[in-house]
């Protein structure tokens, strides 16, 4: 595979993505994301891709999460896909904004019945005495929804992450790996080799 400098890099994080879910065991949409408080402490976690398209990159959160909460305070993020399979990392780093309820609303009455109730009972990044707290509020909402469609709670939601980079790593033998950056430049995309 050689890279060019008219490739756009959302083609070509999907051609990688797609060959990530072939060989990748577990998640291949397992992306590390990163934030920062507004004084600039770093705080990163593993979270599920859920929309790659020209808009972003997009996943799903709790809004009193600790990462709902920095991004709100500080809108940017850096993302990082590793598939140890393809010996392939992708960064990206760019501005945030929320999703609109619409796009939320459509993704979360995907999800299986079980992540529904799983989002209304967690207090996600709150303090929890212990499992059984959580057991009970899980049979007390599964109780409540019982029948019919449950709807999205409104403390629940998506965050796009808009990449004004996007890195492409694809690794060779001694160290020689091929690294080359892609980043906005006017209303397209300007591409730069990188030493490894």
């Amino acid at each position: 595979m050689s890279f060019s400098a008219d490739q756009d890099p959302i083609t070509l994080f999907k051609e990688w993505f797609a060959e990530a879910e072939r060989s990748e065991p577990i998640n291949p949409d397992a992306m590390t994301l990163a934030t920062a408080t507004p004084s600039g402490a770093p705080s990163v976690r593993m979270i599920l891709l859920k929309r790659v398209d020209q808009r972003g990159f997009a996943f799903y959160t709790n809004l009193g999460s600790r990462k709902a909460d920095e991004l709100r305070a500080n809108p940017r993020a850096a993302l990082c896909f590793y598939w140890k399979s393809l010996g392939r990392q992708v960064r990206v780093e760019g501005s945030v904004e929320s999703v609109d309820d619409a796009e939320a609303d459509a993704y979360f009455a995907t999800r299986p019945r079980l992540n529904q109730i799983g989002a209304w009972a967690s207090k996600q990044s709150q303090p929890l005495k212990g499992r059984f707290d959580l057991e009970k509020r899980v049979a007390k909402l599964t109780a409540k929804f019982n029948a019919g469609e449950i709807p999205r709670p409104d403390f629940w939601s998506g965050f796009n992450v808009i990449p004004e980079n996007i890195e492409f790593w694809w690794e060779h033998a001694f160290r020689l790996h091929d690294r080359v950056i892609y980043y906005r430049e006017n209303d397209g995309w300007k591409m730069e080799r990188l030493y490894p």
